[in-house]
């Protein structure tokens, strides 16, 4: 993206109103101004313009308070594997089979695991957030103390990202977390991994699929995904972790513990979102996925 932005879908949750004020009078977004003026070599008188548009959302703080992955497995999985998100991915793999083919050969990740991703993510696009990034960022930054310091670099990332693909920081949409686009990257994961699938000079992870996906089997690639391998398999309690650097994991089931031996593509996983549940269930939504899809062929 070089001088446009693009932006669709509609909220899953809608924001809670926000706090109306000008956070350019708080000394730490002063010094964050300062020190990313020098940084980065951008004048503040650029960047004080745009920090007075920002808005502290009170509605953040609370669902970075209580994500779904604080759910037990069984609760955690029925929301994902379901038979919208199944079919969903299904069609959204139909309707993108030559971008899927050629990301899943240029970069050596599964196809199911890239649909199953941003199928986890976003529901195929069609649910990116309604936040304003730099809402989200800023929010996070500078009034959620437990993890600002990660806020911080990622608005930092975001600042440089706009002022390098042309965009207008006050505008782009996405997650409470500030996560953007189908495959919701985060700023620093946007500017390291995000590809221009199609050679139209514009790595438009919003509306364009192809970009998506192949954005998403770029981030695999680097994080170390090896073609062709398992994922994970299912255990009993008395199994240990095999020789292969299986990792033994014990979740919470609807009617007892499920214990699964995880792989290094599971870790893989890992990398996208660091919550077992998440991988888990990105795992099982893409067999799923792709058992149906291999039966409709």
């Amino acid at each position: 993206m070089k001088s446009s932005f693009f932006v669709l879908g509609l909220a899953l949750i809608l924001p809670a109103q926000p706090i109306l004020a000008d956070i350019t009078e708080r000394s730490e977004v002063r010094a964050f101004i300062r020190e990313f003026s020098v940084k980065q070599r951008q004048a503040a008188a650029e960047l004080e313009p745009i920090f007075k548009q920002v808005e502290f959302q009170t509605r953040i703080i609370e669902l970075m308070n209580r994500p779904a992955e604080s759910k037990p497995w069984w609760e955690y999985r029925k929301i994902l594997l379901t038979e919208a998100h199944i079919q969903g991915g299904v069609d959204f793999w139909e309707r993108n089979r030559q971008a899927l083919e050629e990301a899943s050969s240029r970069y050596g990740v599964a196809p199911e695991m890239i649909v199953a991703i941003i199928g986890v993510e976003t529901r195929y696009g069609q649910v990116p957030g309604n936040y304003r990034v730099i809402d989200a960022l800023s929010t996070l930054a500078f009034d959620y103390p437990r993890r600002s310091a990660f806020f911080r670099k990622e608005l930092e990332q975001y600042l440089i990202l706009c002022r390098e693909e042309g965009i207008d920081p006050t505008l782009p949409r996405g997650s409470y977390a500030g996560a953007m686009g189908a495959p919701q990257f985060m700023p620093s994961s946007y500017r390291h991994y995000a590809v221009d699938l199609n050679g139209d000079l514009r790595r438009n992870i919003w509306t364009d699929p192809g970009d998506a996906i192949a954005s998403v089997a770029n981030y695999f690639a680097h994080a170390g995904w090896r073609s062709g391998e398992a994922v994970a398999f299912a255990a009993n309690e008395s199994d240990l972790p095999a020789a292969a650097g299986a990792r033994r994991i014990e979740l919470a089931g609807e009617t007892g513990p499920e214990y699964w031996l995880t792989l290094h593509n599971f870790q893989v996983i890992t990398r996208y979102n660091h919550s077992p549940l998440y991988a888990m269930a990105a795992y099982q939504l893409g067999r799923e996925i792709r058992a149906r899809h291999d039966r409709e062929s």
